[in-house]
């Protein structure tokens, strides 16, 4: 905080020394500075509050129970689906893997 009203106090004497004509240039250049000291803080606040991440995470770990459980359930419901209903039936249940592994993907991403 004290930088900045140091450089406000820096900009008023400068403002002095060279009078009214430079007056927008040194607004200017305050503002700037001003904008800058703004948006670090803002950046460091945001950052404060994000909850970090440990280098132990993995975000593929999740999916894994998801992707193992989708290749054990899907042996069964194929050879029931392709012996009952034949090659639609098969790809229902297919389409129905795929659409639900591909959902969950997403909302782990978004939840990333």
């Amino acid at each position: 905080m004290s930088d900045i009203r140091d450089e406000l106090r820096a900009t008023m004497e400068t403002r002095k020394d060279l009078g009214p004509d430079y007056e927008a240039a040194l607004v200017e250049s305050f503002v700037a500075k001003l904008d800058a000291t703004i948006a670090e803080r803002v950046r460091a606040e945001v950052d404060s509050r994000r909850p970090s991440k440990k280098k132990g995470d993995k975000n593929s770990a999740p999916i894994v129970p998801l992707a193992l459980g989708s290749m054990a359930l899907a042996i069964p419901l194929s050879a029931i689906a392709g012996g009952q209903a034949g090659f639609i039936g098969l790809a229902m249940v297919w389409i129905g893997i795929v659409i639900i592994n591909v959902a969950a993907a997403v909302a782990l991403i978004r939840r990333d």
